[in-house]
């Protein structure tokens, strides 16, 4: 496919594609499409102009040819679509919001005075019939002094500014409705499935297939810790299933032979084997949105507080116009009070600012679920780090096999990587890499593989019970045992690695040195976290004491904590809140999950384990740990953001009022003012909320 270069500067390139109009779905295949090629920081594609911009510093030889490369019609390509990708819905409020604007424009410019008047009279009714509705419930909400303000004025013969009025509530309303359902989609399309490949269950065997090759009716088989890929039914096995994310349930669910489970859903406890009904994960997509539009679990406290302020405050402003013209006999006056209430901008600033800050969050590619947790995240004073994989590297290396009992390194190597290579940990994706390094290829020689969350994994190799896993799973729960003779060995395991320990029938048979290395960036972004006003951070892990040490000392964490099994962590994070701290968890694996369940906000590294992402409130990239501290300046600036806006929209009001009542503002100036303040704070909450040049500012 042809494409024209319009623009172009060191690192950024910005091309024109050579075709008609762009459809959205070929905007999202190519934005797709450049997001995979080696050297692209960031694409982002305008449909509108046909344009893509790109980011790839030193690689623009690269992305020429993979451009030169791409066509809409490649399988390889249309693979890369997005079931859903927020942009549709975009266009629909971006062409409903101009259209709206246009509409004021051309009615203001081209409509004779007598057409105005009807046009008024005829949109009042919705905002007139809503206050009289309050009123008759014996409620005093915002409704009410829309439907006064816009109801007087009719009656003085004020079209002009009850058509104004009409025109910045309408607005209002939209911007509302698109804040709301874009936060839905992007949530809901945050919870979408990352399954890549999973075990196709044939006559043969079971064989790793990408999920593209699924169909109806193909089976499936499923294994503790795993995302269940597609709505089905449970051939065989017995599951305990998280729905969490699906129906909101917070109690795992047993499930048996002839139950239905759905895609998105992880596995807890258990293996089975599942024949899939539907593939596509459409289905799921449309109940998480249902759900999501059924709660509330979207809006923070400061949103929350906001809307009830602006109920709170109408009776003060009704009693201010009574008071207006009981003092002045002056309807113009009293009606310039209400003409000035609270809600637009209230009602409107707050959604904006936090929409905002999600979206900046997005820019840094961390997804938030929703505003409470960017206030959790301001709020927060104590931060919780798991050890391997978020401190560390998600790629820990295997850099030695330490064989006991006489036993060949290369067949160790290749049992463990045999039992390993079944759960999607990055400890197990060590050893998997390690073996496939020295090209030891190995055959399912193993029974049923029975995973124990923190602990390690059990199975039977002929008639021997084999172990792999932690020090307390192999030697304290299994009670195995050193070799005779190979004690002193054992004593001199290197301190610096973490260990993952094989048993061959209650015997040592192997130690697997693993080094998990340090992230380059992690002891400065913990300097700059604690310079944003955390007063703790905490490392845990179930790694052992002399491994953890080193790392804590290394990043400069306050504390650790060593040998920890996954409640533990959980009943370190709710002591903390106990004591009266506001919790920060950050994890990636299956015994983080718990933590994460109950810190006050969970955030997850996107590569980590399936449940780990699923519970966490907020998902950042695991390229960089700097993107926290983005996190946290966003957080904190939007909380700073929104206490502004309240002090800003209480005061300036509060002149209008007071001015109103005074006679100084008649009710169109009063309404004007009222307005242009309102647009101006919502231009304003728009606004970046992280400091130019971050840390963590993503390409």
């Amino acid at each position: 496919m042809k494409f024209q270069v319009m623009h172009r500067c060191p690192g950024r390139l910005r091309v024109r594609a050579v075709q008609g109009p762009m459809s959205l779905e070929q905007a999202d295949l190519l934005e797709a499409y450049l997001s995979t090629v080696p050297g692209v920081e960031q694409a982002v594609v305008h449909e509108r102009t046909g344009c893509a911009v790109i980011r790839c510093p030193g690689a623009e030889t690269s992305v020429r040819a993979a451009l030169a490369r791409f066509s809409y019609d490649d399988p390889a390509v249309r693979a890369l679509a997005p079931l859903h990708s927020g942009r549709a819905l975009n266009r629909q409020y971006e062409e409903r919001l101009v259209a709206a604007v246009a509409s004021k424009l051309l009615r203001t410019v081209f409509f004779p005075a007598p057409w105005k008047a009807a046009y008024a009279v005829c949109r009042s009714a919705p905002y007139v019939l809503r206050g009289l509705r309050c009123l008759l419930r014996r409620r005093l909400h915002v409704e009410v002094l829309d439907g006064l303000s816009i109801g007087i004025s009719l009656l003085r013969g004020d079209f002009g500014t009850a058509g104004s009025v009409q025109f910045l509530l309408g607005l209002g309303e939209l911007l509302e409705e698109w804040t709301h359902k874009k936060s839905v989609d992007d949530l809901a399309r945050c919870m979408a499935l990352n399954v890549d490949r999973v075990w196709l269950q044939t006559d043969q065997g079971q064989a790793l297939v990408p999920l593209a090759q699924i169909h109806s009716g193909d089976r499936i088989a499923l294994y503790m810790g795993g995302v269940i890929p597609c709505d089905g039914v449970l051939l065989s096995g017995e599951l305990t299933v998280n729905q969490a994310s699906l129906t909101g349930e917070s109690v795992p669910v047993a499930k048996g032979p002839g139950a239905m489970v759905y895609a998105g859903t992880v596995v807890e406890e258990g293996e089975g084997v599942l024949q899939v009904r539907q593939a596509s994960g459409e289905s799921r997509y449309d109940r998480i949105v249902a759900m999501i539009e059924q709660s509330e679990k979207l809006k923070s406290a400061a949103e929350g507080r906001a809307a009830r302020l602006a109920d709170r405050l109408v009776p003060y402003t009704l009693a201010g116009s009574v008071l207006a013209f009981a003092l002045t006999r002056n309807v113009t006056r009293a009606v310039s009070v209400l003409m000035v209430d609270f809600s637009c901008a209230l009602k409107l600033a707050m959604p904006l600012a936090v929409l905002s800050a999600m979206r900046e969050a997005g820019g840094y590619h961390m997804t938030v679920k929703g505003g409470k947790s960017l206030e959790a995240v301001a709020n927060a004073d104590t931060i919780v780090f798991d050890k391997t994989g978020t401190l560390t590297h998600a790629c820990p290396t295997v850099t030695q096999v330490i064989p006991f009992g006489g036993r060949s390194e290369a067949d160790m190597l290749r049992l463990a990587a045999c039992l390993e290579e079944h759960f999607p940990h990055s400890m197990a994706n060590a050893v998997v890499r390690a073996a496939q390094a020295r090209g030891l290829d190995h055959k399912e020689l193993h029974s049923r593989v029975e995973y124990l969350v923190a602990h390690g994994i059990a199975s039977t190799v002929g008639d021997e019970r084999v172990l792999v896993g932690s020090a307390h799973f192999v030697f304290e729960d299994e009670g195995c045992r050193v070799p005779a003779g190979e004690e002193a060995r054992f004593a001199q395991l290197p301190g610096q690695c973490s260990h993952l320990y094989l048993a061959i029938a209650g015997e040592l048979a192997a130690v697997l040195c693993i080094e998990d290395p340090l992230r380059e960036e992690a002891a400065e972004v913990i300097a700059q976290l604690r310079r944003l006003g955390v007063r703790r951070t905490v490392m845990l892990t179930g790694d052992s004491r002399r491994a953890a040490e080193a790392v804590a000392a290394q990043v400069g964490a306050d504390e650790f904590r060593a040998e920890v099994l996954p409640e533990d962590k959980a009943c370190f994070v709710a002591a903390e809140q106990a004591a009266g701290h506001t919790v920060m968890m950050i994890g990636d694996g299956i015994n983080d999950s718990p933590a994460l369940s109950a810190a006050d906000v969970g955030i997850a590294v996107s590569d980590g384990a399936a449940i780990a992402r699923e519970i966490a409130d907020i998902t950042v990239a695991a390229d960089s740990l700097c993107q926290l501290v983005a996190l946290r300046q966003i957080a904190a600036g939007l909380m700073k953001r929104i206490r502004d806006n309240y002090r800003f929209v209480i005061g300036f009001n509060g002149c209008l009022i007071a001015l109103g009542v005074a006679g100084l503002l008649p009710p169109a100036t009063s309404a004007m003012l009222h307005n242009a303040s309102t647009l101006a704070i919502s231009l304003r909450s728009m606004t970046p909320l992280a400091p130019a040049g971050s840390l963590a500012k993503a390409p």
